[in-house]
């Protein structure tokens, strides 16, 4: 007889303004149960890098997704994560028979869904998922930051704090920036009449 799975799926980076969003999908093995899974954002960072080696080492199946910034601009945040979790489950290799998602919003997938509003608190395979997509997307902030070294997205990963807000004001948007999200919109709108300084010859 076939054992039902269930995978948790959560996502990273719908918050910044910078930078893809990323989600994951787990599938925990029942006899192997992984100590310290907890919602990605109450870990430390070595915490979160060593439970990530243990859910790949342990889990029956692990996947990742992710939205590019081009994509969360032209269909919005939220349907961007919900095509990175997606993606994510269709990379899985085994087909979950449920899935449980991080949140109240819920993804359209080849199975059934159930969504938990701080799921990766109290849901094991939503922690496992919310610790994956965060490791692999801090990990490819890191790398961004090697392109970009002048904004700091290595320590802030394309947050909104004071750094990366003086960042933006000093050196305007790149083209990882999130065109869709106000503080990084403003820069790409056209100066009004009455905001433009109106210069007249004067013949006198």
């Amino acid at each position: 007889m076939k054992m039902e799975t269930t995978a948790g799926i959560d996502e990273a980076g719908r918050g910044p303004l910078a930078g893809p969003v990323y989600a994951a999908a787990v599938i925990l093995n029942p006899e192997k149960r992984i100590i310290g899974l907890n919602d990605s954002k109450l870990l430390s960072a070595i915490e979160r890098e060593l439970l990530f080696i243990e859910i790949q080492q342990h889990s029956l199946a692990w996947a990742f997704g992710r939205a590019s910034v081009e994509e969360i601009d032209r269909v919005n945040i939220l349907q961007a994560t919900h095509l990175a979790m997606q993606r994510a489950v269709a990379a899985l290799k085994i087909v979950p028979d449920f899935a449980l998602v991080d949140g109240n919003s819920s993804p359209r997938l080849p199975c059934q869904v159930k969504t938990i509003i701080e799921g990766d608190k109290i849901e094991p395979a939503i922690s496992a998922a919310s610790i994956v997509a965060k490791v692999l997307r801090d990990q490819e902030m890191r790398e961004l930051d090697k392109q970009f070294p002048q904004y700091g997205f290595a320590q802030h990963k394309g947050y909104g704090t004071p750094q990366h807000l003086a960042a933006l004001q000093a050196y305007g948007p790149v083209s990882i920036h999130r065109r869709s999200f106000a503080p990084v919109a403003k820069f790409f709108v056209a100066p009004t009449l009455s905001s433009r300084k109106i210069f007249v010859n004067d013949t006198r």
